[in-house]
């Protein structure tokens, strides 16, 4: 297993394993417009995760990381997804779906908890203890230490075997087809909460 690091963009000869591969973002804040995309973190599940930092003049161009992440024929799997894909959109501009996200999924099936952070998820279903310590560090300075590098990794390592438990449970409780309609419309929610609609619920009565 190994963490790698590049600037601006992924290499150009830099092949994927096929199957779905895990996505996360690292920003400023949690405004797109206001606080900008740092980090985009991936991997195919097999065991390496590729980290794609953005300086603060970037013009966040990144051929390659565009054509991975706007593959329509690719799962993309997230954990709150909402962000992560709305934050692409408004700075690569790109809708990076189709897409599963496991916190939408643990929501689903594990309704005898509010606690659906990834930390929480990794521990109850894999059995596996991550830090997330570096969560609410500086995204956006010169270096990066090592400390923020495992941590982005580690946001995208434990994506693909979170999804295998989650279906199980999906199938297990029928709620299968409502998460994979949910999925199908967070790209929309997250180009509402673009648009200034974050905080308005428009299917509400009142």
């Amino acid at each position: 297993m190994a963490v790698y690091f590049h600037e601006e963009d992924l290499p150009g000869d830099l092949a994927f394993a096929d199957g779905p591969i895990a996505v996360d973002t690292e920003a400023m804040g949690l405004m797109p417009g206001r606080d900008r995309l740092c980090l985009v973190q991936l991997s195919d599940g097999h065991g390496d995760e590729h980290l794609v930092r953005f300086s603060p003049d970037s013009d966040y161009a990144a051929p390659n990381l565009k054509a991975l992440l706007g593959d329509e024929d690719r799962l993309k799997l997230y954990h709150f997804a909402r962000f992560d894909i709305g934050i692409m959109a408004a700075y690569l501009g790109i809708m990076a779906a189709p897409l599963y996200c496991t916190r939408t999924a643990s929501r689903l099936v594990r309704t005898y908890t509010d606690r659906h952070g990834l930390k929480e998820l990794v521990k109850e279903l894999l059995g596996e203890d991550i830090s997330k310590q570096q969560q609410t560090s500086d995204w956006g300075g010169p270096e990066l230490s090592e400390a923020q590098r495992d941590y982005a990794a580690s946001d995208v390592r434990f994506l693909h075997r979170l999804k295998d438990e989650l279906d199980r449970r999906l199938l297990r409780e029928d709620r299968m087809e409502l998460a994979q309609g949910i999925f199908d419309f967070l790209p929309t929610r997250a180009l509402l909460d673009l648009e200034g609609w974050d905080e308005v619920d428009l299917l509400a009565h009142s």
